[in-house]
């Protein structure tokens, strides 16, 4: 039995003056009872009760003990009810940890509504694209790209990781619009490079099937931003793939133009993830900003399981939109005179 357990035990007994008694107050039984009183004075190493047939009487020792006792267990379950309000109602300190781009473009332009929402939430949010330690570092939640393999986290999706081919109108109108695989040789491409693996990240082009594999392409532009490279893009540099949610931006200001429907990478384990560390109790203010971003998701079209990129009609090779803006064939004589065609 354990000491908390002895000293309820113990206070029960206070409480009813007998063993019988603190054992209808502990749901128990009077020889358990008084097997726990005993115990607890042998740890103790002196008597709380002085025992005869007729009476129990508890011992100045024990009057002490008592007090002390009582005064903590009041304490504990103070302390249990207030932590118990705090886990089930939004307030005190939310720390979120994000990746650059998202936390720029999805993130930030919410937390003034979501402030306003949750007033007695205070924030600390990080922004960078190091995965760091969430359980070491103290973080309640991070938004992160790509996978998650940590056991000691709950990573909950919050959409796929759509791609699109993008470039700017200007670009096309000086360079002329690319009408296959092939034609993406004659481009400036301009490539992201991973800041954890310095890898460049591969950029992915349907073959005649209309599967998506990697395509080799000189990238004449290289960056390890995002946003950096959603901008140079725009700006007619050349022709990015980027993920949905850097150009989403540019292409309902018409800064952008997408060439190809949208790819989306197939794993299960790959989209946009809030991750969190596992517990049996999660605490209100992390689940009402979970359940905030979820309904601002939707409201951009987007969930666990879809974006808006899906709905967003590419150009074809003469600038209008069509269902399916270049050939996937590798061949660009199979593409002539079809400019545009699905």
């Amino acid at each position: 039995m354990d000491k908390l357990r002895s000293l309820e035990i113990f206070i029960a007994t206070c409480d009813g003056g007998s063993f019988s008694a603190a054992a209808k107050l502990c749901g128990s039984d009077p020889s358990t009872v008084s097997k726990a009183i005993g115990r607890l004075e042998a740890q103790l190493g002196f008597t709380l009760f002085q025992r005869s047939t007729r009476q129990l009487r508890i011992t100045a020792a024990g009057e002490r003990y008592a007090d002390t006792v009582r005064s903590m267990l009041q304490s504990l379950a103070s302390c249990e009810e207030a932590l118990q309000q705090s886990n089930n109602s939004p307030t005190g300190t939310l720390r979120i940890s994000s990746a650059v781009c998202y936390g720029h473009l999805y993130l930030r332009p919410l937390l003034q509504s979501f402030c306003q929402q949750f007033p007695d939430i205070r924030l600390e949010l990080e922004i960078n694209d190091l995965h760091v330690d969430l359980i070491d570092n103290d973080i309640d939640l991070a938004l992160r790209t790509g996978y998650v393999k940590d056991s000691r986290l709950v990573a909950r999706r919050l959409s796929p990781m759509d791609f699109l081919v993008c470039a700017s109108p200007r670009y096309l109108e000086a360079h002329g619009t690319p009408r296959c695989r092939e034609d993406f040789h004659a481009h400036p491409w301009i490539g992201f490079r991973i800041k954890e693996t310095r890898q460049l990240q591969p950029i992915l082009l349907p073959d005649e099937t209309g599967e998506y594999l990697p395509y080799e392409l000189q990238r004449r532009y290289i960056t390890d931003d995002g946003e950096a490279m959603a901008h140079m893009c725009m700006d007619g540099l050349g022709i990015a793939q980027l993920p949905h949610f850097l150009a989403k931006e540019g292409l309902e200001s018409g800064a952008l133009v997408s060439l190809y429907p949208y790819y989306r990478l197939p794993e299960p384990g790959s989209g946009v993830f809030a991750i969190y560390p596992k517990r049996d109790y999660l605490p209100a203010r992390t689940r009402v900003l979970i359940d905030f971003l979820t309904a601002a998701l939707a409201d951009k079209g987007e969930n666990a399981n879809r974006t808006w990129a899906e709905a967003w009609v590419p150009v074809s090779a003469g600038g209008q939109p069509v269902a399916g803006a270049i050939q996937a064939n590798t061949s660009c004589a199979m593409a002539e005179g079809h400019a545009g065609d699905c």
